[in-house]
């Protein structure tokens, strides 16, 4: 049985997160969701990814009892390093993943929605990364990624303390895009999806390959590869249809090339 389920709808793709009663992330559902990853990729229709967790929880974590299967400390290094390349995967993506984030996303659940590019949460929703009560430490970018949505002070608060904030909170210190209702959040993450999927494809893919320059300090590097990327995208069908609807004052009509 699969603990991934991914549906397409046009050009939206929904990924959900089936692991009761936890969402736990075994090693499984890390495979799972890389295979997911390949399928999305060779459909050239899907433009958003909405991901979100069936259930109660969005992810509660990381699966804690296949720690207890691991012997040697090479063995959890592996888990780390196989954990942090299918996120950096994530946050490389040529295609936006919206994480709709609802009841906890917490230790190895939160590193994954931190993966993701854009966070919707409940109100009521509960983030953090709690390792430290356990003895240990966040093994999936936790440390990593957590500060460059935070800063660093927030993020050594959370981390060193354990202790998780609500989704109010999430939004007020950046490590979310908005709040939805407990209702509205899954139709909110569908609405924001539908507003990138109407735009044309190779201007969201040269959006998602420019703005990790931003997110790696290179700034002399990131607007050298944007003057070519607009330089590029002149060049395509969609950028001549956008500048015509434009001046003809209607809506333009993008076919993705």
């Amino acid at each position: 049985m699969g603990t991934i389920s991914y549906e397409a709808k046009k050009e939206i793709a929904f990924l959900t997160i089936q692991s009761p009663p936890a969402n736990a992330l075994s090693s499984k559902l890390l495979n799972d969701l890389s295979e997911k990853l390949d399928l999305i990729e060779k459909d050239k229709m899907i433009k958003a990814i909405v991901l979100h967790g069936e259930g109660k929880f969005f992810s509660a974590g990381a699966d804690i009892k296949e720690f207890t299967n691991l012997q040697h400390s090479s063995d959890y290094e592996s888990l780390s390093r196989n954990g942090q390349e299918l996120f950096d995967r994530i946050e490389a993506f040529p295609i936006p993943v919206i994480a709709a984030i609802h009841g906890a996303a917490l230790g190895g659940g939160l590193e994954l929605a931190m993966s993701c590019h854009i966070r919707l949460v409940t109100e009521s929703a509960v983030l953090g990364l709690p390792e430290m009560t356990l003895g240990i430490i966040p093994g999936f970018a936790g440390t990593q990624r957590l500060p460059g949505y935070v800063g660093t002070a927030k993020a050594y608060e959370m981390i060193l303390t354990g202790e998780p904030i609500d989704g109010k909170e999430a939004v007020r210190c950046g490590l979310a895009n908005s709040v939805a209702g407990e209702e509205e959040l899954i139709a909110e993450s569908v609405k924001l999806a539908e507003k990138i999927a109407a735009k044309s494809k190779p201007a969201i893919q040269q959006i998602m390959n420019l703005i990790p320059f931003a997110k790696t300090g290179q700034f002399s590097e990131g607007i050298k590869a944007e003057a070519k990327a607009f330089g590029d995208i002149f060049g395509s069908e969609d950028a001549k249809e956008g500048v015509h609807a434009f001046l003809e004052k209607r809506k333009p009509n993008f076919q993705d090339k």
